[in-house]
């Protein structure tokens, strides 16, 4: 969570960019930039974006399966015989041998 204390005019990152990156890479926490008083931008190390994109893909993956599940429960599902024969024809495979 983004606390006041990690809000920023962008102007004043101009001038000290060096301590506040420093401040960032230390804290691990993101800064908010603000351009005439309005949150515009934001900047973060590049370790902590990584971690924030592998849990955003982790959460997406879980609720593609939890939809998936969800599916199976509900009964939409297909035999694997006929789920090949109607993937085949979509894509133009020929049949298997």
């Amino acid at each position: 969570m983004i606390s006041l204390k990690d809000i920023e005019s962008l102007t004043a990152f101009k001038r000290n960019t060096t301590e506040y990156v420093k401040k960032i890479k230390k804290s691990g926490t993101p800064l908010v930039l603000t351009v005439n008083g309005k949150a515009e931008i934001i900047v973060q190390d590049a370790k902590s974006y990584q971690r924030m994109l592998e849990l955003l893909d982790r959460a997406e993956t879980i609720e593609a399966i939890r939809e998936g599940l969800e599916s199976v429960r509900q009964g939409k599902t297909m035999p694997l015989d006929r789920f090949d024969k109607e993937m085949r024809k979509k894509v133009r495979v020929p049949k298997k041998r």
